[in-house]
């Protein structure tokens, strides 16, 4: 770039609903093709429109939600140096749509990738799956084995030429009110539908369909060819990226607020589906909860005039 612009690390939230993932995408709505859109209409993009510079951190896909991403763009300097991160933020907010959250904006150094992060971080609710069953204690020792560095080939959807080595910092319960609602991972960076096939095996052990020798054996040898398939992207959150330059906030707030589902000889499908709709709204609402803590920018005071 030349020196008449300046390069920008933002973060943004977004509910991965109603966009068919993250990255742009010919003649469908995306996030970053509306991030772009916005730009483009505030004229603070200068590229030709078939070419952009705005980059995001992490690929997400159709319908999984995000607390908290980020990304770069270059803009002219001189328009930088008008703007104050609080306008910037309120002019984006005014035009993206209400389930995209631009949440910060700062000067960053033109060798800063936003895709090398030192971790990422993201929740999964398991109990929003048909027939998911708690499976008590054994289901700690069951995220342990998915903890460490190793070939995920079988718990992703591998593309080509991409490493299949990944390292898996943590994986946890993810507790509310006392209540185990799915599980917490935390990486260095995770291969495309690894948590969702993480969770789908983790649902299949908890209701018999499969065994944990099994999950071990498939993680020990990739070279022998599982699928355990795919769970369901609604329930499944981008909780965040920690950077040196950004990093990850701790929510101030508690968690809760989820309802757990209907038990009982009573409770039949109907009620579930009902159930499911709710909790599907409650994910959204404590994103909406995060996003408004998560978005306080710096107050700037004004100059007086003598």
């Amino acid at each position: 770039m030349t020196d008449q612009s300046v390069r920008l690390g933002f973060r943004i939230g977004y509910l991965g609903d109603g966009y068919h993932g993250s990255q742009v995408q010919p003649d469908v709505k995306t996030v970053q093709g509306e991030l772009i859109r916005v730009f483009r209409s505030l004229k603070w993009l200068e590229s030709p429109p078939h070419e952009h510079n705005l980059v995001l951190s992490s690929r997400t896909d159709a319908g999984v939600h995000v607390r908290l991403n980020g990304g770069t763009v270059h803009i002219n300097r001189e328009l930088w140096d008008a703007l104050t991160p609080r306008k910037m933020v309120r002019a984006l907010d005014d035009r993206l749509p209400n389930d995209i959250a631009f949440l910060d904006v700062q000067e960053v150094d033109e060798q800063w990738n936003p895709r090398i992060a030192n971790y990422r971080v993201y929740r999964y609710r398991l109990e929003g799956i048909e027939f998911w069953k708690y499976p008590g204690e054994h289901f700690t020792s069951w995220l342990k084995m998915f903890e460490g560095t190793y070939n995920a080939t079988n718990f992703a959807r591998l593309e080509e030429g991409k490493n299949p080595m990944r390292t898996i910092l943590s994986c946890t319960p993810w507790i509310i009110d006392g209540r185990t609602i799915g599980f917490e991972i935390i990486g260095e960076a995770f291969l495309w539908n690894q948590v969702r096939r993480t969770a789908m095996a983790l649902h299949r052990m908890s209701i018999g369909e499969i065994t944990p020798e099994q999950v071990q054996h498939a993680i020990d040898h990739p070279e022998i060819e599982y699928d355990f398939g795919v769970a369901p992207p609604d329930w499944l959150i981008l909780w965040g990226v920690d950077w040196d330059l950004m990093p990850l906030p701790i929510s101030q707030k508690e968690t809760g607020g989820l309802t757990a589902p209907p038990v009982g000889q009573a409770v039949e499908r109907t009620m579930r589906k009902r159930w499911r709709q709710g909790a599907r709204h409650e994910l959204k609402n404590l994103l909406y909860q995060e996003w408004a803590e998560l978005g306080e920018l710096p107050v700037v005071k004004h100059r007086k005039i003598n």
